[in-house]
């Protein structure tokens, strides 16, 4: 069956208080519902300094979702491990693990802007190492046992509820990344459609003879979904919502980043003839269901770029009344 995501971010142009503090409630308040409506995932992201106030705090945001949901995963995508203290991090998470009853995933990512690094105190220029030592340490942590650390022994309790530990993926567009997972023995998400990544870690799993290890192959053209009955009048209204999000991201990377989300527009109309967002009827959603198959996806994103709290309310309930029942069709 088709996975239904919901995508926050808390992107706020403008910053003003009252607005910021409304869209993190409404984040919570949408994944509730999100929750008792069938959907499959919600997901968070990480970003620091940002103009707009995009989230820079998914683990918090993650413990008031788990608060107020009862089955519902999430997902971050990415968290920037490079950027935490690692036996902090390993405790946080195994906490929220608990809270949560197993529910959280992370996906490990390096970022791609070197002044969030300046601004928390991390050298850019050793990225990768610094990946590679929280990754190790969260690893070592989450077994409950004593090791050493940095000269030091220590011991990280409680111990997380998922066993061997929490949902955890090594994510980025190189090889470099690809080996760091199969070394770690950890799952792969790519960050953009990238097959030939894929292939690389089958081929260095099958070698390292590693068990259980997968990566993740996204759709070819990702979409950012509001469900609405009328197409054109959204993109009249919204246009300039979803270009907010589609030019941020263009002045954040680089030629070198690969992302699903990489665009070029510079205009409404350009960004919707890319289809990397799309305002889509509740058929037409079905429509694409059917298309992908059992293991195809819809990805909501209610708060996109500004869009007004109601409207992405509307977005979720047209989508909860008239997509999610039939996508069992």
């Amino acid at each position: 069956m088709t996975i239904t995501t919901l995508r926050f971010n808390q992107v706020t142009p403008g910053l003003d208080r009252r607005e910021v503090s409304a869209r993190y409630r409404a984040t919570v308040e949408m994944a509730a519902f999100a929750d008792s409506h069938g959907f499959d995932l919600v997901t968070l992201e990480e970003h620091h300094g940002a103009d707009d106030g995009w989230s820079p705090s998914p683990l918090t945001t993650a413990a008031a979702v788990f608060g107020a949901t009862e089955r519902i995963g999430v997902i971050i995508c990415a968290l920037l491990t490079p950027l935490y203290e690692p036996l902090r991090l390993a405790e946080d998470v195994a906490v929220l693990d608990h809270l949560s009853g197993g529910r959280l995933t992370l996906v490990a990512g390096l970022g791609y802007r070197p002044e969030e690094y300046t601004a928390l105190g991390k050298d850019w220029k050793q990225r990768g190492k610094l990946q590679d030592h929280v990754l190790e340490t969260l690893l070592k942590a989450w077994t409950g046992e004593p090791f050493d650390y940095q000269g030091r022994t220590v011991r990280v309790t409680p111990p997380p509820l998922s066993r061997p530990h929490p949902g955890l993926m090594a994510g980025g567009s190189s090889r470099a990344a690809v080996r760091r997972a199969v070394r770690l023995g950890l799952p792969f998400f790519t960050a953009a459609y990238l097959p030939e990544l894929v292939e690389y870690y089958d081929t260095l799993a099958a070698e390292a003879g590693l068990e259980g290890g997968f990566a993740t192959l996204p759709p070819e053209r990702t979409a950012m979904v509001l469900c609405t009955e009328d197409p054109d009048k959204a993109w009249a209204e919204y246009g300039h919502c979803f270009l907010h999000e589609a030019r941020t991201y263009a002045d954040w990377q680089t030629a070198d980043i690969s992302s699903a989300m990489a665009s070029t527009a510079t205009t409404p109309e350009q960004l919707r003839a890319e289809g990397i967002y799309a305002c889509l009827t509740p058929d037409e959603c079905l429509a694409i269901a059917r298309a992908e198959g059992p293991m195809g996806t819809l990805l909501l994103h209610p708060l996109c770029g500004g869009l007004p709290v109601d409207a992405g309310w509307e977005s979720l309930h047209l989508f909860a009344d008239r997509v999610v029942p039939h996508l069992g069709d």
